[in-house]
């Protein structure tokens, strides 16, 4: 008689999402990007509160978020190709030295009152240029650390500091707006980087070589034509589009929610953006370590879009404070499933000397729609409301999603399958520990 087939258990389900960890270059790695990225999200919270008290305006809250993402978008065709033909860990050395420096920079001008919204269109940008060529250099810097085997639970693991990052740092900001003025949340930003820099300098990573003389891996065109051989690869990056475009440009005018329609202050945008993160966190801690043994990818991050338009809807009809968190809260629990499962699957799926410029397509197609989105919704927010503007990004999310689920063919039946055997024992030959 056969023995049943035994399942794994919740626990061990979620003790497995962390053995990435036991990677001693990894760990201090990503210890160091946590410690960054609260430091991030402070600078965050605090920018779009200055441009706030500077302008008034909705749109100006757009064309900052647009200058800082309109790079990810026009140099993510040579930023995937860079970072898979040289060392990672140069580039990202580099780039986060200039990152502190335009902390520092900007810091100093917000203490001195000096600052003017040119200086923060200009910082914005320079910022977005250094964020589209760190991008796939770091998501492809934790491969190098974890090894293939792992590497959907080390970009989990990455995004969980993140969220705490995201719950903590607005937060925190909130209240240094309220207590010292906006130029703390800089000057420790710039601080932060000393922390990720100092761990890029302590860890050893294995690199996969590639032949820099051989010239049909480095063409994005072959990425492009790899993606479109591959149904699933093109939902994915639709369904990243989709909430990108509609749900995370909502984070934008929160700064006019907070003021306008909830009639607060910058302590209660900072609890707006905590609730976000809070989710976020929640998501990526219990959600997303389940959704990694699940077969069905595609019911996951189309339920997940679904979700988060449900409650855009509530938060659109929302006047009360308490109600706007819970919302937002729910709302942040659906994007880590849809982005963070979306990375982590593509990256999966890619040939090894092709995985950083998978990311960059990734980034380009979702992440890289955020300039228009971003003016979309500031421009309309200004003519029609904020509230408004929600309600519609809300029905286009959860119809757009939907629509998904019916047209796509074999979407809903969509089951992953290791599909890089191929390539995990080269790679691994080049990232023992």
């Amino acid at each position: 008689m056969e023995k049943p087939i035994e399942r794994p258990s919740l626990i061990n389900t979620y003790t497995r999402s962390f053995e990435p960890l036991k990677i001693r270059n990894l760990r201090i790695y990503l210890g160091g990007q946590a410690v960054s990225l609260l430091g991030t999200w402070m600078q965050a919270t605090a920018q779009s509160w200055v441009v706030w008290e500077l302008t008034h305006s909705e749109s100006s809250l757009g064309i900052v978020v647009m200058l800082n993402s309109l790079p990810l978008f026009l140099l993510a065709p040579w930023a995937g190709g860079f970072a898979d033909r040289y060392n990672r860990r140069v580039i990202l050395l580099v780039t986060q030295a200039i990152a502190m420096l335009l902390a520092f920079t900007m810091a100093f001008l917000v203490q001195t009152n000096l600052v003017q919204i040119w200086h923060i269109y200009t910082f914005s940008f320079i910022l977005g240029t250094i964020a589209a060529l760190d991008f796939p250099a770091q998501q492809a810097f934790i491969g190098d650390l974890s090894g293939m085997k792992q590497i959907r639970q080390a970009v989990t693991l990455n995004i969980m500091g993140l969220q705490v990052a995201r719950m903590l740092g607005p937060a925190a900001a909130g209240i240094l707006l309220k207590v010292v003025g906006s130029a703390a949340a800089f000057w420790i930003n710039g601080a932060s980087f000393m922390v990720v820099l100092l761990s890029i300098f302590m860890v050893k990573s294995h690199q996969q070589e590639i032949n820099k003389r051989d010239s049909g891996r480095g063409q994005f065109r072959e990425v492009l034509d790899y993606v479109r051989s591959q149904p699933r690869m093109v939902d994915l990056l639709i369904f990243a589009s989709l909430v990108t475009f509609f749900g995370l440009s909502i984070m934008n005018i929160l700064p006019a929610v907070a003021d306008h329609v909830l009639k607060g202050d910058s302590q209660t945008f900072g609890l707006l953006m905590g609730s976000s993160g809070a989710g976020a966190l929640i998501s990526t801690l219990f959600l997303l370590p389940l959704s990694q043994t699940a077969k069905r990818i595609g019911r996951i991050v189309g339920g997940a879009a679904i979700w988060m338009g449900t409650f855009y809807l509530l938060l659109s009809r929302s006047t009360f404070l308490p109600l706007s968190m819970v919302s937002i809260f729910l709302v942040s629990l659906g994007a880590p499933l849809v982005l963070t499962t979306g990375l982590g699957v593509m990256q999966l799926m890619a040939p090894g000397d092709m995985r950083a410029r998978i990311i960059s397509l990734f980034t380009m197609v979702s992440f890289g729609l955020q300039p228009l989105s971003s003016l979309f919704i500031g421009y309309t927010a200004e003519v029609l409301g904020a509230e408004t503007v929600i309600m519609i990004n809300a029905i286009c999310l959860a119809l757009g999603a939907t629509l998904m689920l019916i047209l796509r063919k074999g979407l809903l039946q969509w089951e992953l399958k290791p599909l890089v055997e191929p390539i995990l024992s080269s790679h691994e030959k080049n990232a023992s520990h």
